[in-house]
């Protein structure tokens, strides 16, 4: 939240005003957080969910009502942290599960799944990739608060301290969106 001037509150109806006014900006700010996400197959609700951007698949599947009985949890990674236009698809018991490809993603590889989501990434991971300390790392998050979730590699030039010879260095390293 912005940092304002105290409001000047002199009558109950001054008062009522301004806890509208407050609802308003953490309704905003909650708004500015959420994602969409597509969960199909084995769960009680199958449909397209709006829910927090630090959800993880098992939040996910709770909010679509849980799995049915015929749910075959061991090919889920159930602590993976959705993103924005994610398809969740819950097997059944002795199917295999069929990689999706929403728009701007491709299909996840056994290769894919070694690199950093940088839009969901935590200090600690970002410190992992090629030529990020600390402060780098640091200065990626702060950018992503601010601005919001890299749309493309090449948005982490924007960031201070990032230059192009150390995106190209973690190109190979990071998914976005």
């Amino acid at each position: 939240m912005k940092k304002e001037e105290p409001l000047d509150v002199q009558t109950e109806a001054d008062f009522e005003q301004a806890i509208e006014l407050v609802d308003e900006e953490v309704e905003a700010e909650q708004l500015d957080t959420s994602i969409i996400v597509d969960i199909k197959g084995e769960v009680q609700k199958p449909g397209v969910y709006e829910v927090d951007q630090h959800v993880r698949v098992s939040d996910a599947i709770s909010i679509a009502g849980g799995f049915t009985e015929d749910a075959d949890q061991t090919q889920m990674n159930l602590a993976q942290r959705v993103h924005d236009e994610m398809v969740i698809i819950v097997p059944k018991e002795g199917e295999e599960i069929i990689a999706v490809s929403t728009p701007g993603e491709t299909t996840t590889t056994d290769e894919d799944r070694n690199k950093i989501r940088i839009n969901q990434a935590t200090l600690e991971e970002i410190q992992t990739l090629n030529g990020i300390g600390p402060k780098k790392a640091q200065a990626i998050i702060d950018y992503r608060e601010e601005h919001g979730s890299f749309q493309s590699v090449e948005d982490l030039i924007e960031v201070n301290g990032i230059g192009e010879k150390t995106v190209e260095n973690m190109k190979e390293s990071i998914i976005v969106p």
